[in-house]
């Protein structure tokens, strides 16, 4: 079958709705996974989709392909991804979701996990191969049935959260297909919910569900200011990032939720290690070190924090995309809601949420900032900056996931995103002009290794 490689992404498998990704490419996703599912013997497949218009029809074309591969299909319908990951972790060991997460209201594509583990990186090339080659192995015996998942999902939530006094936050949907779900959820543990834009809607008319971008958060801002809630709680389009914005406006980014994560679970897992990427903030491992854990500085990217989690035991995670990953109590699964639960229960201990998060450790820093590259040219350009690093001694080099240059006040980042032909960078410094310092120094260097380098906000 004809297949647009391009949609065959590091994590997942995504592409623009009916010019890239068809529902004959959903079919053949479904014979394909569904032969490597059945081959590994995965009898079972949990299927779930989010708010996006394409949703129904991908959805039903993915479902008719896993049935025509021998698969009994359980299909708990319009979900969050968390709650498809919850259903692959409770009712069966795998599963699909129709989501186009935080991308533009004309894509859709699917995250997939297969017995237990995220699907990613070659394991995606394969279906791929199979779908191009139609090798798939088609049996009889396929059948579907619905489950309504939600019931089991919020009851394991509520067993597990306990507030130690009643807030009041306001919950920002986007009109993504958290809304569904999480504002109940929060009231469920005890919240009173002021809701914003909880009606799912996949032409998404207020704002793009994307919380990692400022000026989504405009309207939690000002809620948060016309009101006598506590806090804000913000969600991504598929419901697995959470963002964070305080009473006066400020955002708590994923890194700075890490360390008071980190601290909490540390105390009934101490000595863990606690994985983070290298995107984070220079001043979360200490933070970790401090509170007894292990820090480990990994790879960005949800599917390899996920396995490396798996591989070492790990008990909690985190991405600066705000994916955060939770093992001790829950699933080892990124979950927007669940970790918006369990931020309320700690900071619900103290009197003033706000005092709290604001005095987790800060550093100056600029957002993410993009470089756009031609397709396949960002890993050479930082193999090529790898190799021309020369940073005087204190710097410290780290080549795990691109270059970071770690000074003692501070860190510069370059490196290929997984998911768009761009460079990522990231600057840090601990003063104003720490963060100058090492922008302008890791600034010369991309200069040096592409001259014509034009440096933009990230579009993610």
């Amino acid at each position: 079958m004809q297949v647009d490689r391009s949609i065959f992404k590091a994590y997942d498998i995504r592409g623009i709705v009916p010019r890239t990704v068809t529902e004959q490419t959903a079919e053949g996703i479904g014979k394909a996974f569904g032969s490597v599912a059945l081959a590994q013997g995965q009898t079972s497949v949990a299927v779930g989709r989010d708010g996006r218009l394409s949703g129904p029809t991908l959805s039903a074309a993915l479902v008719r392909g896993l049935v025509a591969a021998g698969i009994e299909v359980i299909d708990v319908g319009m979900v969050t991804t968390p709650m498809l990951y919850f259903a692959a972790s409770t009712v069966c060991a795998s599963g699909i979701q129709v989501t186009g997460s935080h991308n533009p209201r004309d894509y859709n594509g699917f995250k997939m996990v297969l017995g237990g583990r995220a699907i990613y990186g070659e394991d995606i090339q394969v279906l791929r191969r199979m779908m191009e080659t139609e090798t798939w192995n088609l049996h009889d015996g396929g059948s579907v049935r619905n489950l309504n998942v939600l019931a089991l999902y919020v009851a394991r939530i509520v067993g597990d959260i306990r507030l130690a006094r009643k807030m009041k936050v306001v919950v920002d949907c986007g009109n993504g297909i958290a809304g569904a779900s999480a504002p109940a959820i929060f009231r469920a543990i005890g919240c009173d919910v002021i809701e914003l834009f909880s009606e799912v809607d996949g032409n998404f008319p207020n704002h793009h569900p994307d919380p990692s971008k400022p000026e989504n958060l405009a309207d939690l801002i000002a809620a948060l200011k016309n009101s006598d809630a506590e806090l804000g709680l913000a969600f991504d389009g598929d419901g697995d990032r959470l963002g964070i914005v305080t009473k006066q406006g400020n955002t708590i980014y994923p890194d700075r939720q890490m360390v008071l994560f980190a601290r909490d679970v540390l105390t009934r897992v101490p000595g863990g290690t606690i994985i983070f990427d290298v995107k984070c903030s220079q001043r979360l491992a200490p933070a970790i070190t401090a509170a007894g854990g292990v820090p480990m500085m990994y790879k960005t990217g949800h599917s390899l924090i996920k396995a490396r989690m798996k591989e070492i035991d790990s008990p909690l995670g985190g991405e600066m995309s705000g994916h955060i990953f939770f093992k001790e109590r829950w699933f080892g699964f990124d979950d927007g809601t669940y970790a918006g639960c369990r931020l309320l229960e700690i900071v619900s201990r103290a009197s003033d949420a706000n005092v709290e998060l604001d005095a987790l450790p800060t550093s100056f820093s600029t957002p993410e900032l993009n470089v756009a590259c031609a397709e396949g040219e960002p890993p050479a350009v930082v193999a090529k900056a790898v190799a021309l690093a020369s940073f005087a001694a204190p710097a410290v080099v780290n080549t795990i996931d691109g270059l970071r240059v770690d000074w003692p006040d501070g860190f510069g980042l370059m490196r290929a995103s997984n998911t768009t032909p761009v460079l990522v960078l990231r600057f840090e410094g601990h003063t104003p002009e720490a963060l100058q310092r090492i922008e302008s120094a890791m600034l010369a260097l991309l200069h040096q290794v592409k001259p014509d380098a034009v440096i933009g906000a990230s579009a993610h």
